[in-house]
């Protein structure tokens, strides 16, 4: 595969960009489909996040890859063409390879060594398996990822300051409106995200907390889901159209619902501080991106507003440079791996074709030879086959296994093209057993830039 990533994160893309380029609802379905139909891309999925949009496809020309794949974004988001691109950076072939295995270790991440990232890829994968849009090439790529991802976090220390989005986003409020433990805590939302906020505010020691779901269903589970680990401490949904007056017996709000507009209006927070009689201020920890919570919140008083501008301005506590370097050595290791491994695999069908040739020539060579001595003896007429049939064999042996060799190393993808000009294989023969067309345009080497920029 020809593996392109377009994308955008809190690394290249003001806040405020991002939020306008989110993508909620049924967008990012619609996405993968119009990407998936495009005639350059074979295989597409969508990782999707509060800080990150990206891409992966497998495309057959490098160019026009980035500039559909740029056009699909800016189409669906609502951000400019010209906007995004300023924005947007490209990975091709090895070094999208290496993108997507740092991503999954943390390493790219807005707090570094964070191990919610792997969840996030492996909801990616089984949104574009349920697409359709995933294939062989992406779902090998993905489940090595996330490999690669458990590996960082079980070899290394990367994850050891032990901080998520959430708990990076609880410490900036600690600082501003006091200790979590022993606050009543209100969580807006019931979706992955709202979930560990849930499960991190328990282990905090919050002393209440209630939950408030568009659907009660959800906040019923999530309530449910929290089981023993919640015992000591009282947990209550609360009805969707009382989330408002709810923020006024509370502490703390945590809000990530995946809607487009905001849910929780400066109005409203004012009505709720005005009712409040603790002298500590009103926290709201907005995770959402676009944002749920008014940015106006911010200049309240007796509000504080944590949201994810903020988040990205702070300095979270990150591992040790040793831990860094030693993932970071993780993700080179397994690139080469990977690299060698898709080469080799690369040139498997030229292998296949050229010995099923092979076997074609000796069962021709054999009728003939059954046509000009009928006579022979049958004991006779079985040696001579399989002697012919080992001639062939032993000529064939190290050549294809040196070429695979030399396939998997870097550089190596023209031995597939060497074999078949050498022995004048049917390229319609290699295609029938990959599966895939052969000798696409390739791209050029592989590297990251953004997409309007040049090289």
């Amino acid at each position: 595969m020809s593996l392109l990533v377009v994308g955008l994160s809190h690394r290249t893309t003001p806040v405020g960009v991002l939020e306008r380029a989110a993508l909620t609802g049924e967008t990012p379905a619609l996405l993968l489909r119009d990407a998936a139909a495009n005639e350059t891309v074979g295989e597409v999925a969508l990782v999707n996040t509060c800080n990150r949009i990206e891409l992966y496809a497998d495309v057959e020309k490098f160019h026009a890859g980035v500039a559909e794949l740029s056009l699909l974004l800016s189409h669906h988001s609502g951000v400019g063409l010209e906007e995004l691109t300023s924005h947007l950076y490209v990975h091709y072939e090895d070094r999208a390879v290496h993108h997507i295995f740092s991503v999954a270790c943390g390493l790219d991440s807005m707090v570094v060594g964070e191990g919610q990232i792997l969840g996030q890829l492996r909801d990616a994968l089984a949104r574009a398996q349920e697409e359709h849009t995933a294939g062989r090439g992406l779902n090998e790529l993905f489940q090595t990822a996330l490999r690669v991802g458990k590996r960082a976090h079980s070899e290394t220390g990367i994850d050891k300051a032990g901080q998520s989005l959430v708990t990076f986003g609880l410490d900036q409020i600690a600082k501003g409106a006091g200790e979590i433990a022993g606050k009543r805590a209100l969580v807006v939302g019931a979706g992955s995200m709202s979930s560990l906020a849930a499960a991190t505010l328990v282990r905090a020691g919050v002393s209440e907390l209630l939950i408030s779901n568009r659907t009660p269903e959800r906040a019923e589970r999530l309530a449910a889901n929290l089981g023993g680990a919640a015992q000591a401490v009282a947990v209550q949904v609360v009805d969707w159209a009382k989330t408002a007056e709810a923020m006024a017996e509370v502490d703390l709000v945590i809000s990530c619902t995946g809607a487009a507009g905001v849910v929780i209006t400066a109005g409203q927070v004012a009505a709720a501080v005005e009712r409040r009689t603790a002298d500590t201020p009103l926290a709201f920890l907005d995770l959402a991106m676009p944002r749920d919570v008014d940015h106006a919140v911010h200049e309240l008083p007796g509000a504080l507003l944590v949201d994810l501008e903020s988040l990205s301005e702070a300095d979270a506590a990150t591992p040790g440079a040793g831990d860094v370097d030693a993932v970071t050595g993780i993700v080179a290791d397994e690139v080469t791996a990977f690299g060698a491994a898709q080469r080799a695999a690369r040139i498997a069908p030229t292998v296949v074709a050229l010995r099923a040739m092979a076997s074609e020539v000796v069962l021709s060579e054999l009728g003939r030879l059954n046509t000009r001595l009928p006579g022979l003896d049958e004991r006779i007429r079985a040696e001579v086959s399989q002697t012919v049939k080992r001639v062939v064999d032993k000529l064939l042996h190290a050549p294809t296994v040196r070429v695979k060799q030399l396939a998997a190393e870097p550089g190596g993808a023209g031995y597939a093209d060497a074999l078949r000009e050498l022995f004048d294989l049917d390229l319609a023969a290699v295609q029938a057993v990959s599966g895939t067309p052969i000798g696409a345009q390739a791209g050029p080497s592989s590297t990251a830039t953004p997409a309007g920029g040049t090289r």
